[in-house]
Formats: C-alpha cells, structure tokens, sequence
C-alpha cells in the first residue's frame, strides 16, 4: 500500500476540502489566551460535530511551532482490529481530502527493531483515531513527516520504550489520540471525565484505566515520560458529546491536554 487513503471521510468529518479546511480553521480560532507552547498534546477522536471543536483548541496552541517542528508522532487506539502490541504501517503516505502526507519511513523501519512494533496496514485502513487528527496537522504545518501507531495489547513499559525513542527534541510534536468515557449518562461521565482530568494534571497515570480512556495505553506512556523529564500538564477543555451534538442519556466525554 503506497498511499493509505481517507477512510472515515463524510463519516466523522467532511470530504470536501475546502469545507474541511474551514472548519477546521474555526475549531482552531477559539483558542484561550495562554503562553504555552506543547511538546505533547492529547486531543480526542469523535465526529468532528462531537469533539472537533475540543480538539482544536489544542492544536491552536501547536500553531507557534511551524517553524521548528518537522516531525509528528502520532498514536491512537486500534479500534478495528485487534493487534499485540504497536503497529505501523507500510505505506508512504497518509492521505485525507486536504492532501497527502509524507510517513517518516526511515523512522518506522528503525521502529521494526522493537518487538513489541509490528507492521500492520490492516490495523491502519479503517482506524479513525489517527485519521481525524491529520486535517488539523496539515492546516498548521506546510511540510513535516508523519509517525503513525496504532496501539493493541501492549504493557506500559514497552509502550515506554518505544515513546521515549521517538521523543526527540524540539522539531517532535507528540500527539495521543484518546476519547474519554463512553456511553455513560451526562452525570455520570461528567463526574469519571473529572476524575481522569485530574489524574492527568497530577500524573497518575496509575490511576487510569480503559474505562477512563480509550486511548489510556498511550496517556499513561507520555503521563509517565512527561513527569520523568519534569514536564508539566494542563487541561485545555473538556466536554461530552452531550454538549456538543448529542444527548444526556449515553455520551461520549472528550477532552484535550497540553503537555509542556
């Protein structure tokens, strides 16, 4: 597979570029008034109409870097299929209706010499967590080479390992795609979403599990980086999907972290 081509577009997102690029301009335009400037970001993976609005105001504050970033890993649950450990793909681009993106190979064929790495385009064709964030990575940033993993079974510290060699320095943007509870009442996953944001803010990642997050494996590897190097970590927003496009009765709760 040379190109991994849109697979969730007009699903979770438009695929008429130029709407998409609107609207993912606007999602970024409610930025809050701040001075941080992320290594790391956490953002979430829903439809667009859902979460796009929380994610954006994370990627708004990436917009300072385009000129020192040139590489972006970025990691999401394999929701698909089932895979042990990580997976990249084999292919030399990502596409979505804004363009195709450049897959740093010479990075992901580094990555085989972990084995806890596989290659998978089968885990890559239909994931959605990965896919949702490239249109806002290619809104900010003209050139840069795409790290893509998806994440199966797979033990905190081997997750660790892989995320510290891929750490780098300031030209590595960090990006883990997670969603936060699911399918609870609006009271309910108001009062665990709060919980998971405060173990984020206080790093520990101990405390988080699958039930918090869909993507826990990968907050709890960058949690646990990040308070190693001295990091620091702020929520930038929360929600649920029943303040966005959704009902009370069974939501999805959303939230972005800016690691710095």
């Amino acid at each position: 597979m040379n190109i991994r081509p849109a697979a969730v577009a007009d699903i979770f997102y438009t695929a008429n570029g130029t709407e998409l690029a609107a609207q993912v301009s606007d999602f970024m335009d409610a930025d809050e008034v701040t001075n941080i400037v992320p290594k790391a970001l956490i953002v979430p993976h829903a439809g667009y109409i859902y979460s796009g609005g929380t994610a954006g105001k994370g990627f708004a504050l990436v917009k300072k870097l385009t000129a020192a970033v040139n590489k972006i890993v970025l990691i999401g649950p394999c929701h698909r299929v089932w895979i042990q450990g990580l997976a990249i793909p084999d292919c030399q681009y990502f596409e979505t209706p804004l363009g195709k993106i450049e897959v740093d190979s010479k990075t992901l064929n580094e990555l085989v010499k972990f084995p806890q790495v596989t290659i998978s385009d089968q885990a890559h064709a239909q994931e959605h967590s990965l896919e949702v964030q490239l249109p806002f990575l290619q809104s900010i940033f003209d050139q840069f080479k795409l790290i893509p993993l998806v994440a199966g079974e797979v033990s905190e510290d081997a997750f660790i390992e892989v995320l510290e060699y891929l750490w780098g320095g300031e030209e590595t943007l960090i990006v883990i795609s997670s969603d936060l509870s699911h399918f609870l009442d609006y009271d309910a996953a108001v009062a665990i979403d709060n919980k998971t944001s405060q173990a984020i803010e206080s790093f520990e990642a101990g405390s988080i599990n699958s039930d918090m997050a869909c993507g826990s494996a990968g907050i709890k590897a960058l949690l646990s980086l990040a308070k190693n190097k001295n990091l620091h970590v702020k929520t930038i927003h929360q929600c649920n999907s029943g303040d966005t496009a959704g009902d009370k009765d069974r939501v999805v709760g959303y939230g972005t972290y800016a690691i710095y």
